[in-house]
């Protein structure tokens, strides 16, 4: 008889996908309010989503498809997904499996999704569901908004069919003669990648033309990512803008349903190449975003969609960069146009151009624009720790959804919204619908951590940098603690943040016997336009900086942190932050895991370095200045290194450089490839033990 083996953090973090497993997800609400549909696994370690419908005037949640029973041949493996589908998930850093994504129809009364490359069908209020027989394999399935067809991306092509399952062949390289590098329908590397737009094709709202991007592929660099440990294989093809190269040439089209009549939509593309966003606003009105190379202009233009032509509406330029802010832009329905956009040193909500927020609002994104107003998220200034829902309405102005502590996210669908909400004082982040007075909570399956984090939030130096303690669940006070730095550190993502999840892994970290100190310093985005505009040109002096100034103030707040063990760990930026930190100020760190680093920063892509660091074939001088490459021989502490060998974003190379300079230079260091392991690390067993390697590093080196 086989003794049961106890669970541990490692295996549970590993085992529940970093406790995300078995909340719901993806959730969508009917425009009248009666449904909210999600997808949900049927437990915390399970992986396969099935996708679920709440009725909210019963309370009711019924289950509307489940791919054990859609695939009766068995479930799906990464074998039977796409090359397009494998691209998607990478993009999203999506780990699970069943149902990963789905769209509706405007009433949300049916939806569409794929099974192993397979389409099905299903209405939502019959709670049915059936495979749709068509010319595949199918990615990125979307039913218009009448529900009448689904549009799909089969290969290059865009193909539409009835739900019948009589397919055709709407756009692709076939069709009009071209090349077979020509793309119909998807979003190329970069936007799905940077821009946040994983969609390559738009309904109009009648659901008879199709708004459509053509992307070029052919002046972008090749390069190959192979996997050694299958040497039988063949690498894989991927089509790299690195920066300061090409990129691939986006166009957009409308095609016509009903004769195939095709017309391109014009804007200046020479100086602006970037196309953001796509979204319909009328029955023949498109809002297209574009940007120019170097960022540092942004434009919103009206667009005919009968002729293709396009008016310009709104610029913004700065000269550091202008970010894409997800929900911008959008309309109101008397017209006026909505953004946001840096202003008085924050990120404020422009209505019609007038900014409606105060300067103690940092807006992060707009979830819903009508006749009830706009509901956005932000981060109130003097806690960027939180994110707090809010809507603006003419007649109210501005005022909050949710509580000011806590993180939140938030669907609407008329007189319904969708609540989650995760806080440091919840074990579980909650998931609610509220309707008026009525208040229902979505059943999550997802499991109670085996840790219980004990953060203490606070502003440290005279920068006032977010920082989280953690400090070991039986501390004596007077122990001495080694400290770990837990940080990521760069733009666009917080790690100081008010969620119980998000703290577990420094915790456990913490059990093993460290003080840890995760720190957002400057770069990182929540408190403002001069925050995250410092690193304009150097991702790496004030970035490190304020590590070193945040660790020494929590210092001299707790005596019970020891200065002369201090480690870093970072995973990505962090990755890059935790090998700068070692190599730069070697009297301040004395070992570091550096996962997934951006050692060189030329081998990263356009969009993202471009627009911190600038293109390198104008000037090379930030490039030569933030490279880890050229400080190799300055390494004097332990480092660890580790990589995934299949990484398609931060590729390999960037490890494989670096360890080549420090051998060169003379400087031991260890390195830990991830055989058939990309970017993320969903594996159960890769992601366990990389966890318990990192202790056993840190315990050696500190």
């Amino acid at each position: 008889m086989t003794t049961p083996t106890a669970d541990t953090y490692p295996r549970q973090y590993a085992r529940t996908q970093r406790l995300s497993l078995g909340e719901p997800r993806n959730i969508g609400v009917s425009p009248d309010g009666s449904r909210v549909v999600f997808l949900r696994s049927r437990g915390g370690s399970d992986p396969v989503n099935c996708l679920w419908v709440l009725d909210v005037e019963s309370g009711e949640e019924r289950l509307v498809a489940d791919p054990k029973v859609l695939l009766s041949a068995g479930l799906e493996s990464a074998d039977d997904l796409t090359p397009e589908e494998k691209a998607r998930r990478e993009r999203l850093r999506e780990g699970a499996g069943g149902i990963t994504s789905y769209a509706t129809d405007r009433d949300v009364t049916v939806y569409c999704c794929t099974l192993s490359g397979r389409l099905f069908v299903g209405g939502l209020v019959s709670a049915t569901a059936r495979e749709l027989v068509v010319d595949g394999p199918v990615f990125d399935p979307r039913p218009d908004p009448t529900a009448r067809r689904v549009a799909y991306v089969s290969g290059s092509a865009l193909r539409v069919t009835d739900l019948e399952g009589n397919s055709r062949e709407i756009a692709g390289p076939s069709k009009f003669g071209e090349p077979d590098n020509i793309t119909w329908g998807s979003a190329d590397f970069i936007a799905a990648e940077e821009m946040g737009r994983y969609r390559g094709f738009w309904w109009s709202g009648d659901g008879e033309r199709l708004a459509v991007c053509r992307v070029d592929d052919s002046p972008v660099q090749t390069w190959f990512i192979s996997d050694p440990t299958h040497p039988e294989t063949p690498p894989s093809e991927v089509k790299y803008p690195a920066a300061g190269t090409e990129n691939a040439r986006v166009t957009l089209h409308v095609i016509s349903l009903a004769d195939g009549t095709r017309t391109e939509v014009m804007w200046d593309r020479k100086a602006l190449p970037y196309l953001a966003d796509v979204t319909w606003v009328g029955h023949d009105e498109l809002l297209i975003t574009t940007q120019s190379r170097d960022q540092k202009t942004l434009v919103v233009a009206l667009v005919n969609a009968v002729t293709g032509t396009s008016d310009e509406i709104w610029t913004d330029t700065s000269d550091t960069w202008v970010d894409l802010v997800p929900g911008s832009p959008d309309r109101l329905p008397d017209r006026r146009l909505v953004v946001v956009a840096d202003r008085d040193g924050w990120k404020r909500l422009l209505i019609g151009g007038i900014a409606v927020t105060d300067v103690d609002l940092n807006v992060r994104g707009i979830e819903s624009c009508g006749a009830a107003g706009v509901v956005f998220t932000a981060n109130p200034s003097d806690r960027p720790e939180a994110a707090t829902a809010w809507r603006w309405t003419d007649e109210r102005g501005v005022e909050p959804l949710t509580p000011l502590d806590g993180v939140h996210g938030i669907v609407v669908g008329g007189p319904t919204s969708v609540v989650r909400r995760a806080s440091t004082s919840l074990v579980r982040a909650t998931t609610t619908v509220h309707r008026g007075d009525a208040t229902i909570a979505l059943t999550s399956h997802a499991e109670t951590p085996l840790v219980s984090p004990r953060v203490t939030f606070a502003r440290r130096s005279g920068r006032r940098i977010p920082t989280a303690l953690l400090l070991p669940t039986n501390h004596t006070p007077g122990t001495k603690l080694p400290v770990l730095m837990d940080p990521y550190g760069g733009p666009h993502a917080q790690r100081v943040v008010d969620s119980y999840a998000a703290h577990c892994t420094s915790q456990w970290f913490a059990d093993q016997g460290f003080a840890v100190l995760v720190v957002d310093g400057r770069g990182t985005p929540g408190l403002g336009t001069e925050w995250e505009r410092s690193v304009h040109l150097d991702l790496a002096t004030h970035v490190l900086q304020d590590q070193v100034d945040a660790l020494h103030a929590a210092a001299a707040d707790n005596a019970d942190l020891d200065l002369t063990r201090v480690g870093i760990r970072g995973w990505s930026f962090g990755g890059y932050l935790a090998a700068l930190a070692v190599l730069r100020r070697p009297d301040v760190f004395h070992a570091a895991v550096a996962g997934a680093p951006v050692t060189e920063w030329r081998l990263y892509d356009t969009h993202y370095t471009e627009r911190y660091l600038g293109n390198p074939s104008v000037d090379p001088a930030p490039y030569d200045s933030t490279s880890l490459l050229r400080d190799a021989d300055k390494l004097s502490r332990p480092l660890l290194l580790v990589h995934g060998l299949t990484d398609d974003n931060v590729v390999a190379a960037h490890s494989l450089q670096l360890s080549s300079a420090l051998l060169s230079a003379g400087r031991p260091h260890e390195v830990l490839p991830l055989s058939g392991v990309t970017h993320m690390t969903p594996q159960p067993v890769v992601a366990e033990n990389l966890l318990l390697h990192q202790l056993d590093f840190l315990r050696r080196s500190l």
